[in-house]
């Protein structure tokens, strides 16, 4: 009897903090989203051209580019989750900051408003007819809304990953904030995979996350079923937003398609692995649950499918030759900097960054995410590139001005108190 009640109060002691996160949590997204105030689209209220800044006068053509291109500066980068987008993400902030662009930002957090669809009013300071530059940060795709932010010749980029690898990816980072996924026991991967209809209620908080997040991120519906038709309708609408889809399997050959779409020079693409995780929290499925996880992510599945088959296509017309060259290129100038900057050549675990600065972000209960020490005998001339290449999310933006008082209230409790 004793037994029993001392698991009772155990369990209800390990709920406690959940309770009172999930309370805090409301609050302040209730808060956040008091601002949220749909704006009808009139011609005053959108980004004309006229008054749009597109290739501003310091900003001279890449060497290794074609003589007739202009660096293109006015871009939308829709930041889809686990798929290398922290990365690119970085090689954004860099090139604007050095060429004094206006981002959009979100405001008091790392992302606007998502899960909700994103509105011109999560801007931060957003006056209606501003015009901005680019927009990266985090959201719930929206084209009508962000067309008001960006001219008519803004160049929208987005990144895929093979959705199995994404959905493990979210499994693992997510599954704390995902109350569907706290009953499993033993390997809940597994177990989620063997009968998914089991365990998943759409409706459900964070929901969202276990099925079709690429599909989700995009602002779709993540619950149609197989071979339903409005899977293919939605991604050929994609298909007219976006200038140029990247993949995450092929990252250095994406860079060089975004180079060659933006007419950047490689200097302005090289770039760190920024956000990514320690192999040993990786979950190795084999092909049956391989198959499983793309049967669930059907709507991801079919995504990538289309658009890792357009990548291919604009591979074949950059030139294979001229392709493998460039990435060669790259590779190189990377070893270069990595050699210039990162203390021992390579990530480390969390516990090993000395620099809180340099520290990403971590999912909760555990320090999965890995970082870079900077070297400390670097010439002034490279310390600033090079610490800026290592600076995660959360921090760049805080360098950018962004008051992240909700975000960092959300990681002190999820660091402290969990």
């Amino acid at each position: 009897m004793f037994h029993k009640g001392f698991k009772c109060t155990a369990v209800v002691r390990r709920l406690i903090p959940w309770v009172v996160l999930t309370n805090v949590m409301l609050v302040l997204y209730c808060l956040t989203m008091t601002r949220q105030v749909n704006i009808s689209p009139t011609q005053e209220e959108t980004c004309p051209l006229s008054m749009a800044k597109t290739s501003p006068g310091i900003i001279t053509g890449s060497p290794d580019s074609k003589q007739d291109c202009s660096p293109k500066v006015n871009i939308m980068f829709m930041k889809t989750h686990k798929t290398a987008s922290s990365t690119i993400l970085n090689i954004l902030y860099r090139f604007g900051e050095k060429h004094k662009l206006k981002f959009a930002l979100p405001d008091r957090r790392n992302d606007f408003c998502y899960p909700q669809p994103f509105l011109c009013s999560q801007v931060k300071d957003y006056r209606p007819g501003e015009c901005f530059n680019i927009v990266c940060n985090h959201m719930r795709f929206n084209y009508e809304e962000m067309s008001k932010l960006l001219p008519p010749n803004a160049l929208y980029v987005t990144i895929l990953r093979d959705p199995v690898d994404v959905f493990e990816s979210a499994f693992h980072y997510f599954q704390k904030i995902i109350p569907l996924t706290w009953h499993i026991s033993g390997n809940k991967l597994t177990e989620f995979l063997n009968n998914p209809e089991a365990f998943y209620s759409p409706e459900a908080i964070n929901s969202f996350y276990l099925k079709n997040l690429l599909f989700f991120d995009f602002g779709f519906d993540n619950n149609l079923k197989v071979n339903d038709p409005r899977v293919m309708k939605e991604i050929q609408y994609l298909s007219r937003c976006f200038h140029l889809v990247l993949i995450a399997e092929y990252f250095d050959e994406s860079l060089i398609l975004l180079k060659d779409l933006l007419c950047w020079s490689m200097e302005d693409i090289l770039y760190f692995k920024l956000n990514v995780r320690r192999t040993s929290s990786v979950s190795r499925l084999d092909p049956e649950m391989r198959a499983k996880a793309l049967q669930w992510n059907w709507a991801d599945w079919k995504l990538y499918e289309y658009f890792n088959a357009s990548f291919w296509e604009r591979v074949k017309a950059y030139g294979r030759t001229r392709m493998e060259r460039d990435v060669n290129e790259l590779r190189r100038r990377n070893a270069e900097m990595r050699a210039t900057c990162i203390e021992g050549g390579d990530a480390v675990e969390a516990q090993k960054i000395k620099d809180t600065h340099f520290k990403p972000w971590q999912p909760i209960g555990e320090k999965s995410i890995m970082g870079y020490n900077l070297k400390n005998d670097i010439n002034p001339e490279n310390r600033t590139i090079c610490a800026k290449m290592l600076t995660p999310e959360i921090q760049y933006l805080s360098d950018l001005g962004v008051n992240l008082w909700v975000t960092r209230l959300w990681g002190w409790l999820k660091d402290y108190i969990l």
